[in-house]
This record gives structure tokens, C-alpha cells and sequence, in this order.
């Protein structure tokens, strides 16, 4: 979110009564306003924190549809080249997020966006291998 978008957001959460300003603070730069939760601000956050949301649709992914267009104009050797250099892209990004989680000690919301992240990229990484595998069983049977 832009700078000037997070004032314009709290002036449209402050005009609904669910934020307010606390007090200002006179930095280096211009002076900034800080802004508390009101009671019906927190309420609105409880509610919208615990209400669960439905699972995401997955069916149109980069990772799927990249791969399907391969599929479709490169052929199965195009496909599987994909699925190598994303996979290894996937790996390298869960290393840099495993050193994240080390660095992060006691963090408890680094920690858990790590682990969010990673298992994600895990799942993607176990459907390119599933992939990888149909793929080179289609290149047998076409061969």
C-alpha cells in the first residue's frame, strides 16, 4: 500500500468510527498522525479475524497454467523444462525462507509467515514432482 493510500484508509476507518487518533509525532519529517483502534474498530477486527475464509481456488495458478501452455506448445519436453527450473526457483526460495526462520528468534509472526510460505511452496514443489513424473510417462508412450 502507497504512503499516501494508508492516510486516505484511515480517514475512510475514522470516518466509521472504528479508528482514532491518539496523538501525533513529530519526526524528522513531517508530522504523522497515530491512530488507535476504537472499541467498535477492535470489534470489527475480532470478527473479521475469527470468521474463517473459504479454501482458495488453486485452478488458475501461474504454476498450472505455465505448465499447461507448455504442454500445449512446446510439448512434453518444454513442460518438463519449466517444471526443473521452477522447482529449483521453489527450492532456493524455501533455503532463504528456512535462514529467515533462524533469524528471526522469537518472532513469532516472521516464524509463523515462514512457515505459511514454506508450506506452500512444499506442496508446489510435491505437484511439480507429480507432474515431472506424468510428463516423462507421456514422452514414453509418445515416443
Amino acid at each position: 500500500m502507497a504512503f499516501g493510500q494508508v492516510y486516505a484508509a484511515l480517514g475512510r476507518l475514522a470516518g466509521k468510527g472504528l479508528v482514532a487518533e491518539a496523538t501525533t509525532e513529530q519526526g524528522s519529517g513531517p508530522e504523522r498522525l497515530v491512530y488507535e483502534l476504537t472499541d467498535a474498530g477492535r470489534a470489527e477486527v475480532d470478527a473479521w479475524a475469527g470468521a474463517p475464509d473459504g479454501p482458495g481456488e488453486h485452478v488458475a495458478n501461474p504454476l498450472a497454467t505455465k505448465v499447461a501452455v507448455a504442454l500445449l506448445v512446446g510439448g512434453p519436453d518444454a513442460a518438463a523444462t519449466y517444471l526443473r527450473r521452477q522447482r529449483a526457483a521453489h527450492l532456493e526460495r524455501m533455503r532463504s525462507l528456512t535462514r529467515d526462520k533462524r533469524e528471526a528468534k522469537g518472532d513469532l509472526h516472521r516464524v509463523l509467515a515462514a512457515d505459511y510460505a514454506l508450506s506452500h511452496l512444499d506442496a508446489d514443489v510435491r505437484w511439480m514432482e507429480d507432474a515431472l513424473e506424468r510428463v516423462h510417462d507421456l514422452e514414453g508412450e509418445q515416443g
